[in-house]
């Protein structure tokens, strides 16, 4: 598996890429996002980790690295990020087994350099 750092930087330039080609539609996917993630009822940190278990569904390297760094710097613990893997696995069967420990993996890189 590839560490956090790798990934990004294998999606930088290709992400950069994409954004000069259509410029607007990203534009528009960094205001849902910023939106979306917001706080209001729910936190910054709750609203992370629900975007990591969905990760885990999707089986995006890219999003569980960007969401298990958004639990970090939004103070969720390893053992939230358990529990919630421990439902992706319950949604998921056998890839929520793949996927999640990944998940943990990816949170406890960016825990370390946090």
């Amino acid at each position: 598996m590839n560490s956090n750092e790798e990934i990004r930087e294998e999606l930088r330039q290709p992400a950069l890429d994409l954004r000069g080609l259509i410029p607007d539609v990203m534009k528009g996917f960094a205001t849902l996002s910023g939106a979306a993630m917001a706080p209001g009822e729910l936190n910054v940190g709750t609203k992370e980790l629900l975007a990591l278990v969905i990760a885990i569904t999707r089986e995006c390297d890219g999003c569980i690295v960007a969401h298990a760094r958004g639990c970090v710097r939004n103070g969720i613990t390893r053992q939230q990020v358990a529990e919630a893997i421990g439902v992706s696995i319950l949604m998921n069967g056998g890839p929520g087994t793949v996927w999640g420990p990944r998940a943990l993996h990816a949170y406890d890189e960016a825990a370390a350099t946090a």
